[in-house]
């Protein structure tokens, strides 16, 4: 019987998840809990509500 050796097995594939960018929404919203993001002409309202949830109106 041969040993099973750990250069054996080939690493997974990093999730592709981790490739985005990350971003901190308490960062974005400077510790407060609302921010405004602006996409070509549109300005966004990002809001972290008291229940910790992410909302993003136009």
């Amino acid at each position: 019987m041969t040993a099973i050796r750990p250069a054996d097995f080939t690493p997974a594939s990093p999730h592709p998840l981790s490739r985005l960018p990350q971003h901190d929404a308490t960062q974005l919203t400077r510790g407060g809990n609302q921010a405004l993001i602006i996409l070509d002409d549109q300005i966004y309202q990002l809001r972290i509500t008291r229940a910790g949830k992410l909302i993003l109106t136009k």
